[in-house]
């Protein structure tokens, strides 16, 4: 539940003139609901804003903020989620304040400043505030700090929503403020309430016009195992030709905007949509890898005079920025969301359906300034099955920068700080774990010295300490370079860094001025922080990419392996994953990773994961960037019926020597034992003579219990030492298993002196009538319900009346009663009656069949016999 608010009342008075700026803005009814909330004699510094896109609330609240707080006070911190949405909602407010950008009005994005002392009101994106309270926790000099675009559920601003709660209980003067189009208010109202309670919400009534929503799927899917179809991004194209040709000869003057997830995705569609509308329309791209002035040019409203623009646009116009003009929107209805994948060690963007929530805002830009239209290029079942809201990032995302935060602002893993959301312990466990192994945490999670320098680098902590220390060896150009290129995500074609270096150098790619600008900002950092060299490491030119890659991901060190035609490698991680089929890096025998993505089909090549880029390097460049992943170590397994020992020398999963040798007594017992407990004793083999014996144990054991041992798998897997140990030591010492009889170790179990009853209790053999000694036929161990079996000739027990018994009388013995030519005529534990009943009837079936062997009438009297009848002792006394 939200406080109550106070009584509205005048608008303040300060450096800004609140009732210029708001003239025609929807926002500007709850500006004084809002100044009074935070009016100090109320005790209020706190405020949720949750107002619908296009309202105002991004232009009005922050000058608002500034009048309350007084230009002597400090500065109006705002972030914008984008960069092009911080430098837009700076000219604007500096635009309506009639004052140039850099004056009242600044902003300060990655490599780009126009701020001075004058400022009052700087926007800024979440991660420069983010190193700013690490270099300032108090926020010294600054008034207020407005948190914008807050449902999103960005990390950076999710740390900032935990750590700047904290920063209040210090200074309760500071002006906090979370806004948004859509959020759960009550949620953020108490995330950043005080001890008096939830902050006080201040909702803004919806400033949307008209919005006609038409559905138009394409015949071709979105998404194969690829990602986003060609076809499909063809027909989005003339899907959003037709609808805007229709659009402009109702409305002249309307824009459009298309959404597709990725910048590859911008440029496809781009240049389709210029060849089907040609000079008709002016088309535009805008996604982060367009240089500034281009972004910056699609976000403006159209010049007078000028052609109808369509601008085709990642989620980044999604609702941080209002574009003038726009009436209408074509929809792809995907977006690019982190991912990782703790099982391979790997995290990306995935292309996934946008949220329910991001759809209805990117078709609100349609109606912000007028009635509009959206064309959802998809059907509208998957709108249906979408998840109602995005996200947030810190539930999927790699944690390495967020944990390294956490840790140097003394809050190892985001214990004790009140966040959205927690960290996911195993994506925190992961994290910490590459801190420690590059240095930057202890043991503990604190932040180390060259952790807190890591920090101040406006890069991921491992391309950070791939930057200080690669830079002693490649220079600190090159070093800078790379990581730019690395962390500016520039899609490269063929997974080839070093082609793509070669382009950004030349300018050649798009995003090679924003790319040179991070490039001198990492050059004069490299050069500051740099450490010592790696003693004695020369590099070839060639390398130098892959050094500097090496180095920031060790665990991505991959090489080829052998028989895959150059197209699969083994990262040190344990992951396989494979190369693009037009990679000019096939054939590489090592590579450095800076991204592996999940993948299927052909471009996986089998492996389930593919390399989207990566640089080659040299096996001893690859063992001094990772040395810390160097083992050597002896392994030794039982294969083949014998101990086999090789010593290894690995680059964590990658086999760089292997070395048969002979292994110790220990290592080849070990191996044996091992073997013993995945395998069981089969791996060694039961002889027929052990096998006996141990079903004979197995009975009495059953029957009669101890002394009489457990001879059951586990049973002996137990105590193995205890019955085995002579022959694990022939095993152990390079001995074949064929060479092993299990008899004579299996009689050490027998106990005594009841041992000397065992031909007693469980005979092998029992004598029948006609003087054989024919074999019992004991269960299987661990069969409880079977009993022994004796299959012998009828003719052989003649005369039998009593049935025998084994262990002591508790088991009669089975016996399958056999034709001459020893196949079953009946099954048995109880002679006398079968002699009186059923023999008559097999007498009947088998002489005819038999006519040599005796049938007798009597079985009782007559003489038990293994021969036939002309071979007998003794009269025939049967009838024919």
């Amino acid at each position: 539940m939200s406080t109550p608010l106070p009584a509205a009342g005048p608008l303040p008075d300060g450096p800004f003139n609140l009732s210029a700026l708001g003239r025609g803005l929807t926002f500007a009814r709850s500006l004084p609901d809002l100044a009074a909330a935070l009016d100090p004699a109320d005790g209020g510094r706190t405020a949720v804003v949750q107002a619908p896109p296009g309202t105002g609330k991004t232009t009005l609240v922050p000058p608002l903020v500034a009048n309350l707080t007084g230009s002597g006070q400090g500065r109006i911190i705002v972030t914008q989620p984008r960069r092009v949405a911080a430098r837009a909602a700076a000219r604007r407010l500096a635009s309506l304040a009639a004052s140039s950008v850099g004056e009242a009005v600044g902003y300060t994005v990655r490599g780009e400043r126009h701020a001075g002392s004058r400022t009052i009101v700087e926007f800024v994106t979440p991660g420069i505030l983010l190193r700013r309270l690490m270099d300032d926790p108090a926020l010294e000099g600054t008034a207020g700090v407005i948190l914008d675009e807050v449902h999103e559920r960005g990390l950076e601003t999710d740390l900032l929503l935990g750590l700047l709660s904290e920063v209040r209980q210090l200074r309760e003067d500071l002006v906090l403020i979370a806004m948004s189009a859509t959020l759960d208010a009550g949620r953020f109202a108490t995330l950043i309430g005080g001890p008096d309670g939830p902050a006080p919400v201040i909702d803004c009534p919806s400033a949307l016009y008209p919005l006609e929503v038409r559905w138009e799927p394409t015949a071709a899917r979105r998404l194969d195992d690829r990602g986003v179809t060609r076809p499909y991004l063809s027909e989005l194209a003339q899907t959003a030709a037709a609808g805007y040709t229709g659009t402009l000869e109702a409305d002249p003057e309307a824009d459009a905007l298309v959404f597709v997830p990725g910048a590859r995705e911008v440029s496809t569609v781009a240049a389709h949509l210029r060849q089907l509308l040609g000079r008709t329309a002016d088309v535009l791209e805008l996604h982060g890898q367009v240089p500034a002035a281009e972004q910056d040019r699609a976000v403006s409203g159209r010049p007078a005079g000028g052609r109808p623009r369509i601008i085709v646009t990642t989620s980044l116009a999604e609702s941080s920025l209002t574009v003038p003009g726009v009436r209408l929107v074509v929809d792809s209805g995907l977006s690019r969301e982190p991912r990782r994948d703790a099982a391979r060690g790997m995290s990306g963007l995935v292309t996934v359906s946008c949220s329910r929530a991001s759809a209805q805002q990117r078709a609100g830009r349609a109606a912000r300034q007028g009635p509009g239209t959206v064309i959802r290029a998809y059907p509208e079942a998957a709108y249906a099955a979408a998840p109602a809201q995005q996200t947030p990032e810190i539930a999927t995302a790699d944690l390495t920068s967020a944990a390294l935060v956490l840790a140097c602002w003394g809050t190892p893993g985001g214990r004790g700080l009140t966040l959205p959301d927690p960290p996911p312990a195993g994506a925190l466990a992961d994290a910490e774990a590459e801190l420690r192994a590059i240095g930057a945490v202890d043991e503990e999670g604190r932040a180390t010295d060259t952790g807190q320098t890591l920090s101040r680098i406006p890069v991921d902590p491992p391309l950070a300490r791939a930057l200080v220390d690669g830079a002693p060896v490649t220079g600190a150009r090159t070093a800078a370079e790379v990581a730019a290129m690395v962390a500016g995500d520039f899609r490269v074609p063929g997974a080839d860094l070093v082609r793509q270096l070669a382009r950004l150098r030349s300018g050649g790619d798009p995003g090679a001025r924003a790319w040179s600008q991070e490039v001198r900002r990492l050059e004069r950092l490299a050069a500051q922080q740099a450490r010592g060299a790696l003693p004695g490491l020369r590099l070839d030119p060639g390398e130098a990419a892959g050094f500097i890659i090496a180095l920031a991901f060790p665990a991505r060190v991959a090489r080829r392996v052998a028989g895959s035609a150059g197209e699969q490698y083994l990262l040190a991680s344990g992951t396989r994953a494979g190369l693009p089929a037009d990679s000019p890096l096939r054939g590489s025998e090592w590579l450095a990773v800076a991204d592996v993505t999940r993948a299927q089909g052909r471009a996986a090549a089998g492996t389930g994961a593919v390399i989207r880029a990566a640089a080659p390097l040299e096996a001893g460049t690859a063992e001094a960037a990772a040395a810390h992943l160097l083992t050597e170590s002896v392994s030794a397994e039982f294969s083949g019926g014998r101990v086999n020992a090789r010593r290894e020398r690995r680059l964590g999963a990658i086999e760089l020597v292997s070395t048969p040798i002979r292994a110790t007594p220990a290592q080849g017992r070990a191996a044996v034992a091992a073997a013993l407990a995945a395998q069981g004793l089969s791996l060694i083999g039961w002889s027929p003579a052990a096998d006996a014996l141990r079903r004979r144990l197995a009975l009495l054991h059953r029957e009669l219990g101890a002394p009489w041992p457990d001879v059951s798998e586990p049973a002996l897997l137990k105590r193995l030492d205890e019955w085995l140990g002579p022959e694990l030591d022939e095993l152990a010492g390079g001995a074949r298993a064929a060479g092993i009889n299990l008899a004579d170790p299996l009689r050490r179990l027998l106990p005594w002196p009841e041992a000397s009853g065992l031909d007693e209790l469980a005979p092998e053999r029992l004598q029948v009538p006609s003087g054989s000694r024919v074999h019992i036929a004991y269960p299987e161990p661990g069969d409880d319900d079977a009993r022994p079996v004796a299959a012998v000739k009828l003719q052989e027990c003649f005369g039998w009346a009593g049935s025998p018994t084994l262990a002591g009388g508790r088991v009669r013995v089975l016996f399958h009663l056999l034709s001459p030519a020893g196949r079953p005529l009946a099954v048995t534990d109880d002679l006398a009656s079968f002699w009186a009943g059923p023999y008559n009837q097999v007498r009947a079936e088998m002489r005819g069949r038999y006519p040599k062997h005796p049938w007798p009438e009597d079985p009782w009297s007559a003489a038990a016999t293994a021969r036939t009848k002309t071979r007998s002792p003794g009269p025939d006394t049967g009838k024919r």
